[in-house]
């Protein structure tokens, strides 16, 4: 049976906390593949990233999120039964994170200051721009030996190690924030209060053939499960687990 989980944020940062960790996590895959085809992907989710990141000042505000996440685990000091040398290892992780990321230079520069990455951004975003007779210097990289662009992909996601731990950090916090529990979606609608939540998380069978539609902020937040195939129907009583993060 398996089993597919969905990620609602219900904030505008959380939203781009979760874009930029989707960008991140396809640069990572895409950079261990050895097909060239697929290394195009690479640069798609590198350029995306930077577009955000140029529109937004994350770099405080992430910051800002680890200091909050640093002082709600300093209230479990010293309490009986916690893990205390397991929550000094966290608190040491956040503190390095913390401090790697107020002490990086702007986030993403030296990406956009790299001669081979700018010579291909602005192609790549026309339709088929990709092209060897569009961009002949990427077409003379994919046919580099496979060690060389692998090793040029780990020197790019080196320029973001700062971002990719923190925002890491801070997301695994969140999430383990929540536990999952069983709910029911009458007719396929269900509805709750969040409570200040930053996000939800629902599991749900593919067997059951829908998907959910999400709405809401941080007090109350509704989803309603569709059909992913036209003319079929939603169970009356439709079983799915749901974490409030």
């Amino acid at each position: 049976m398996q089993m597919i989980r969905y990620e609602h944020p219900l904030s505008e940062k959380v939203r781009i906390y979760l874009r930029l960790e989707y960008l991140i996590r396809q640069m990572t895959h895409a950079s261990q593949l050895t097909d060239p085809w697929q290394h195009q992907i690479f640069f798609r989710a590198l350029f995306d990233m930077l577009e955000i990141l140029d529109q937004i000042q994350l770099k405080s505000e992430l910051a800002k999120d680890l200091e909050k996440q640093r002082g709600k685990l300093k209230q479990w000091l010293n309490i009986d039964g916690v893990d205390q040398n397991a929550l000094l290892e966290l608190l040491d992780k956040l503190d390095l994170a913390h401090h790697q990321l107020l002490t990086a230079t702007r986030l993403g520069q030296e990406l956009r200051e790299d001669r081979f990455l700018s010579s291909i951004k602005q192609r790549l975003s026309i339709p088929g721009g990709s092209c060897s007779f569009d961009l002949p210097t990427l077409h003379h990289w994919l046919h580099l030996p496979l060690a060389h662009k692998q090793s040029n992909m780990q020197n790019w996601l080196n320029h973001i190690s700062e971002l990719s731990v923190a925002l890491h950090l801070w997301l695994k916090l969140i999430r383990e924030s929540g536990q999952f529990r069983p709910q029911v979606a009458r007719g396929g609608f269900f509805q709750h209060d969040a409570e200040a939540a930053n996000m939800l998380r629902i599991d749900i069978c593919s067997s059951h053939g829908v998907y959910p539609m999400i709405s809401g902020h941080r007090s109350r937040f509704a989803v309603r499960f569709l059909p992913f195939e036209e003319g079929t129907g939603i169970a009356e009583l439709l079983e799915f687990k749901l974490a409030i993060c």
